[in-house]
């Protein structure tokens, strides 16, 4: 990597460090600093979706301004943040194995540990932190990232004092809402990737889909100035960012609520709008979007998709289910005829797009009939990629209370092992799936696509990554370890040709035939 590949990028004006709290905190990462001989560090461990990452990045530019170096892992840091998701309960499974991997680390107070995120929007979570984790420090709520330096404060007075005993994680969730500069952009942000940018364009969601807790813990729906977004993508794409990539829970709805209040359409324009706006930003390779509702997929949508090149030729188009039994009570407000009418639309309008879905398998409920009716809609639609996960019961969800086991029906033996039944539903599920995958990757074989590098392999420096329009995953050697000039190797935000030499599942392999175009981290000081 370059020095420019983890660089500081700010939106707004209004920095933390400004204020009285940040000072106090800088100051003393100054003065530990000098005590130790080296910078104070920070890892965050991100766990969930592409807002979570998002939200670390906006955590990460915060304790870079505050005087924190990124470290290399959290057992070589001074402050260790976890950022939570609830969405799923591996994610919870696996969070709390990290969190508790902690306990030998901790040694004179250090590292400091904190957790944020949507599970600390739940009581049930913020009670086991504070009952079975004693030594971490404090808790924050869900994207309440400006309150890491007002946290940090009280663990270091409190430390100070000696009022900090074991056992009482300093708890702000009651205090530490979302802040409002998450959608007015006056946040810091310090990209992992150079060359990709996250940029969120709404938070929160009106949905309420009956197994789903980010309504409960994101809130309702709050989307940004289109022209706060305008300008954070313009300033990404100026610091090397070539594929930015637009986040909301529910992008589609995009401004809805606010124009609905009466705000000016000009300041929340809708999606499609938006879209078309920004594609016009000067090279920008790829302009992405996640996620996107069935129910709100416009026509107008559809037709700006199938128009604009730099608009991606992808979609995640979350299904859930095939059977319209199932989506009504999952409140998804489609059935399988309107989902697939809008694959059919997608696939005449932009030809070479590439369809990818969430299924859930094991829904409260579910018959071998509803189950069968989602793999005929796979069938028809032949999504070329797919997230596929087993119901887990969300607390706090409306599924919760209907959780208890997969329904037979009446030709299965009452005495099904219903475990067993949803296991053998998953893995026919995802033969399917990786069938459909394969089958789609395999067209590429012999033909030559275009792939923005993200970098070489930790394993391998001769092996390169990075991501086609379509959002395949390509894996990559150069011949001669090609170079335009000297020494220089391809590297993160170069375009490269690359021809597909074969196919996998889940990736393509191949081999670099030309450089299109050189990062501009190249020019990077």
């Amino acid at each position: 990597m370059t020095s420019c590949d983890k660089t500081l990028f700010t939106q707004g004006a209004n920095e933390p460090g400004k204020d009285d709290v940040s000072e106090s905190v800088r100051n003393w990462v100054s003065e530990m600093s000098a005590y130790f001989g080296r910078p104070l560090t920070f890892f965050i461990k991100t766990f969930g979706c592409q807002q979570n990452d998002h939200d670390s990045e906006i955590a990460a530019g915060i304790l870079s301004l505050l005087g924190f170096h990124e470290g290399i892992s959290a057992e070589k840091s001074d402050v260790v943040l976890f950022n939570t998701c609830s969405v799923r309960a591996n994610a919870d499974d696996r969070f709390y194995g990290h969190v508790g991997n902690m306990k030998p680390l901790k040694k004179e107070g250090y590292p400091i540990i904190g957790v944020f995120g949507c599970m600390m929007e739940q009581d049930i979570h913020v009670n086991t932190i504070k009952t079975t984790f004693p030594y971490v420090d404090f808790i924050l709520g869900a994207g309440a990232m400006t309150h890491i330096p007002q946290a940090l404060e009280s663990v270091i007075n409190a430390r100070m004092t000696e009022k900090r005993n074991a056992g009482k994680p300093l708890d702000l969730t009651s205090i530490s809402l979302p802040s409002d500069s998450i959608t007015s952009g006056e946040l810091p942000v310090k990209r992992q990737n150079r060359q990709r940018a996250l940029i969120t364009i709404m938070t929160g969601c009106n949905n309420f889909c009956t197994y789903c807790i980010v309504p409960y813990t994101r809130g309702r729906e709050k989307s940004r100035i289109a022209a706060d977004v305008v300008r954070e993508v313009k300033q990404a794409v100026s610091e090397g960012a070539r594929d930015v990539m637009l986040l909301g829970q529910n992008v589609n709805s995009y401004g809805v609520e606010e124009r609905k209040r009466g705000e000016d359409p000009a300041l929340y324009p809708t999606f499609s709008e938006l879209l078309s706006e920004i594609a016009l930003i000067d090279r920008l390779f790829v302009l992405r979007y996640m996620t996107s509702h069935p129910c709100d997929l416009s026509d107008e949508l559809i037709n700006v998709i199938g128009r604009i090149p730099v608009i991606e030729p992808h979609i995640h188009l979350p299904l859930q289910s095939g059977s319209d039994h199932i989506l009504k009570k999952m409140n998804r407000r489609y059935d399988a005829a309107h989902y697939l009418s809008l694959v059919k639309k997608l696939r005449e309008t932009r030809p070479d797009i590439t369809i990818s879905t969430d299924l859930i398998v094991g829904f409260p409920g579910e018959t071998e009939d509803d189950f069968r009716a989602t793999l005929r809609v796979m069938e028809e639609a032949r999504f070329d990629a797919a997230f596929t996960f087993i119901y887990s019961p969300r607390e706090g969800t409306p599924a919760a209370r209907w959780f208890d086991s997969v329904s037979s029906n009446r030709e299965e033996d009452n005495n099904t092992n219903h475990e067993a039944t949803i296991r053998d539903r998953f893995e026919r599920l995802t033969a399917l799936q990786n069938r459909l995958s394969y089958d789609s990757n395999v067209k590429l074989e012999g033909r030559e696509v275009a792939v923005l590098v993200d970098g070489s392999s930790k394993r391998s420096p001769d092996i390169f990554s990075g991501r086609t329009r379509d959002h395949r995953l390509v894996n990559f050697t150069a011949p001669d370890r090609m170079s335009l000039s000297g020494n220089n190797l391809l590297q993160a935000g170069d375009i490269v040709l690359v021809r597909i030499d074969h196919a996998k599942i889940y990736s393509l392999e191949g081999t670099v035939t030309s450089i299109l175009e050189r990062s501009l981290q190249t020019r990077c000081p």
